[in-house]
Order: structure tokens, then sequence, then C-alpha cells
């Protein structure tokens, strides 16, 4: 039986798993189009034709970060290859986020604050100058910052 502190450690690195894989989720999209995530259905498939079992309750655990125990090498090791990112990246709790998922992030981000200006100047278009510039200088300012 795993000691308190184990189930602990088990538990953290179960949570820093699954924002991996929800930022995965978030970032890699399937070439079938339309920008949706990809279903439990078509990475259970995937990792079948690898001889990989995965469950929903397993799929359910790492996307939640709810297991107390550590998940399959095998399992992380099939996600990874899924997902087209180093094993690394899934195995080891402190793996460096992949360049290509960091600049699609980059690029979200960038998106969003794009939109969030776009929006701004449909939305303010009554607001006096000085009060424009003042909400431009904040978004400038926080685009630094991110």
């Amino acid at each position: 039986m795993p000691s308190e502190s184990e189930v602990q450690r088990n538990l953290r690195e179960s949570q820093i798993l699954s924002h991996k894989i929800n930022l995965l989720l978030d970032v890699v999209v399937p070439q079938r189009g339309g920008g949706d995530r990809y279903e439990f259905k078509e990475i259970q498939g995937a990792l079948a034709e690898q001889g990989i079992q995965l469950s929903r309750t397993r799929w359910q655990h790492i996307k939640q970060g709810t297991a107390t125990v550590r998940q399959p090498q095998e399992v992380l090791t099939g996600l990874a290859d899924f997902f087209g990112v180093d094993q690394s990246y899934l195995l080891e709790p402190d793996g460096e986020t992949p360049e290509r998922i960091q600049h699609e992030l980059e690029l979200l981000a960038a998106m969003r604050r794009a939109k969030v200006k776009d929006f701004a100047t449909r939305t303010l278009s009554d607001v006096d100058n000085d009060t424009l510039s003042a909400i431009a200088e904040l978004l400038e300012d926080s685009e630094r910052y991110d």
C-alpha cells in the first residue's frame, strides 16, 4: 500500500499531467478541420493501434488530475506520440513545453489581445480620446508582461 506522501506526490504529478494534457487538447487540433478538440474515441483508437489500452476511466483521471497512482509509461508515451510531442514532456513532471506548443500559445494570446482591442474599439467609440489612449496604454502594458 502506498504511503501518504507517495499518494500526495502522485496526485501532484497527476495534476501537472492533467494541465499538460488539457493544454495539448486545446492547442493540437485534429487534421479533420473544424478546430474541435480530439474526442476520447479518436485518442483511444490511435492508442489501440499501438497495442495500448486506454479506458474512459483512466482518461478521465488523466484529464482531471485525480489519479493517486502513476499512469503507466506506455500510456504516456502513446499519448505523447499521438500528440506529436517529445515523450519527456508527459513522462517528466518538469518536462519542457514543446516549442511548437509554446508558439501556438503565443499565437492564441496575440489573437485574444487583438480581439480585445477590436472589441474595445467598437464598444468604446463614444469615449473621449484621452480615455481611449489610457485604455490602449494599459493593453500595451499587459502585452509586455504576458
